[in-house]
């Protein structure tokens, strides 16, 4: 069996700006997006041969070309709550190779994740995941496909999965794809996220920590009011910040104006960025992508590991990493 070990990398969104609600009910967003160095572990093997359809809880198989080939696809993660069926999106990009590149093939995917990501949290780890498999299986097949055409296949599946597509190739030497002029850490996403723009990397210590409820990008841009946005981001003063590598700038122009739904709803979120901002002096806490997971911007690991502590008693699910 050929299997590869990709590291897929959580994001976190120094902006979010919502342009506007467009005629496919998706929303125009214009925002910049940051790996961070805490990943899920996605190993995904390819096993040719008769394909199997029932291993592991996932069952499940996909139909690949026009000849009635099939490959089984199966998915396994360390976290027993966690669908690994087609609800799944590591899943659904195996699914979507399979279909694309499977022409000819028989045998059987297989994908086992080790999560550290949490889940429906702002970080998009299910993206990250998604892009791994699209990842893997491109290098176990030899597709030699670029980023573009990845990333092109990856929006069918979400929005943030081509800047986790980007993310991986830099950070994944073994994915061949790190000199690839769409690769990179630090991106301005404009359309629904899936376009890119590359821009350099913020340097800071992140405290992150994720209030014990969980939010879907569904429900927080459903519930969103375009009227009542009262403050926006200044992202070309943002990005002068990340080219200039001005920590003041930078979080002066950060703003997530999907907060104005997020913390109206759900005390515990502003609780969370209030501590903090009290805790180790962050230069700005902010909520990341939808909620509700909320970082802070430290310029030492020692102001961040002094939050660190602190946060921890009050939300099991936190983090002190750096930026990638």
């Amino acid at each position: 069996m050929k299997e590869i070990l990709v590291k897929a990398y959580a994001k976190i969104n120094l902006s979010i700006d919502v342009l506007g609600k467009r005629p496919d009910d998706y929303h125009e967003v214009l925002m910049v997006m940051q790996q961070i160095d805490l990943w899920d572990q996605v190993r995904v093997g390819w096993a040719p041969g008769e394909a199997n359809t029932g291993a592991g809880d996932s069952g499940g198989g996909a139909e690949a070309g026009d000849h009635g080939e099939r490959i089984g696809i199966s998915v396994s993660s360390n976290l027993s709550y966690l669908p690994v069926d087609s609800r799944n999106l590591a899943y659904k990009a195996a699914a979507l190779m399979a279909e694309q590149y499977g022409g000819g093939k028989s045998g059987s995917i297989i994908v086992d994740m080790e999560k550290n990501i949490p889940v429906a949290a702002g970080l998009a780890g299910g993206s990250a995941d998604c892009a791994a498999v699209l990842h893997a299986l491109n290098r176990i097949w030899d597709l030699k496909l670029d980023l573009k055409k990845l990333m092109e296949l990856g929006v069918s599946l979400g929005a943030d999965v081509s800047f986790c597509l980007a993310g991986q190739a830099a950070l994944n030497a073994e994915l061949n794809l790190k000199e690839d002029p769409m690769a990179g850490t630090c991106a301005v996403a404009s359309g629904i996220g899936e376009k890119l723009a590359l821009v350099p990397p913020l340097n800071s210590w992140i405290l992150l920590s994720k209030p014990a409820v969980s939010l879907s990008t569904a429900q927080v841009y459903g519930g969103l009011n375009l009227q009542e946005i009262t403050e926006r981001p200044n992202t070309e003063e943002l990005i002068a910040g990340l080219r200039e590598g001005n920590l003041y700038k930078i979080s002066k122009n950060m703003t997530n104006v999907l907060e104005s739904y997020s913390l109206k709803e759900y005390p515990v979120i502003v609780y969370t960025k209030n501590k903090i901002v009290q805790e180790g002096k962050a230069y700005k806490a902010l909520m990341s992508g939808s909620g509700p997971t909320v970082f802070g911007l430290y310029p030492c690991r020692k102001r961040g590991s002094a939050a660190y502590e602190r946060l921890k008693t009050l939300n099991k699910e936190t983090f002190l990493v750096k930026t990638l």
